[in-house]
């Protein structure tokens, strides 16, 4: 499961570094600028909240337990 998260979390950051190259980069040729950079920002969207049901499944199936402060303090 760490693993997982830790390729989730670099994937998003990678889909943010591409989001970013393409905001830098002029437009192609009969393409609009934002086309490239609105794919990378939705998948990122997409591995965010596929990231945050993984992690609430993985609670719920006792995958993963809370740690922190202990109830009652």
């Amino acid at each position: 499961m760490k693993y997982l998260t830790i390729i989730a979390f670099v994937a998003i950051v990678a889909s943010m570094g591409v989001a970013f190259v393409a905001m830098m980069k002029p437009g192609l040729p009969g393409q609009p600028k934002s086309a490239r950079m609105a794919r990378a920002l939705a998948l990122r969207v997409a591995i965010s909240i596929l990231l945050f049901l993984l992690v609430l499944i993985a609670w719920a199936a006792g995958w993963i337990q809370p740690t922190g402060i202990p109830p009652g303090q």
